[in-house]
């Protein structure tokens, strides 16, 4: 037998990215759920563009690891408010589907050393993994307000990106 059993591509990839969704919750559910999160944003940069439901698989699991780390912090200190010439992205009325898309689309249009502030309904913390697993060392994360009604992040392109 072979070793994927033989199976087409797509099913392969359908049970692959089912098994890392299982080993990213147990990771969090042991009490690391930040590793969790980085490692299904891994993931979900492999697969968002040529299997999407699959990513979105993987996007529920960063927001689950997000939830659990959310309870395993102490609540940071404030940042600083948005300098004036940051615009606000308020996507708290767009379709969840689109957030996202809309979010990088915005981050790709920034020059270096500028930023937007996020507005959203719900803790962002997998879209921060998914900006680290596919823009390391070329952004800046900085919240502004954390709930109950709106989260507030200052995302930034940084200088030497």
């Amino acid at each position: 037998m072979e070793p994927d059993g033989g199976l087409p591509d797509g099913e392969l990839i359908g049970r692959l990215t089912r098994v890392l969704t299982r080993a990213c919750r147990s990771l969090a559910d042991a009490g690391r759920p930040h590793e969790a999160g980085r490692l299904a944003a891994d993931g979900w940069v492999l697969l968002r563009k040529g299997h999407p439901a699959e990513a979105e698989r993987l996007n529920g699991a960063m927001h689950y690891t997000a939830r659990l780390e959310q309870k395993l912090e102490q609540e940071q200190a404030k940042g600083e408010r948005m300098p004036a010439e940051d615009r606000e992205l308020d996507v708290r009325e767009e379709v969840p589907k689109r957030r996202h898309e809309l979010i990088f689309e915005t981050f790709d249009a920034l020059e270096p050393g500028t930023g937007f502030v996020l507005v959203n309904d719900h803790d962002p913390k997998p879209l921060y993994y998914q900006f680290a697993a596919e823009h390391a060392g070329e952004f800046s994360w900085d919240p502004i307000e954390e709930g109950p009604e709106a989260w507030r992040v200052r995302i930034g392109r940084t200088a030497s990106s």
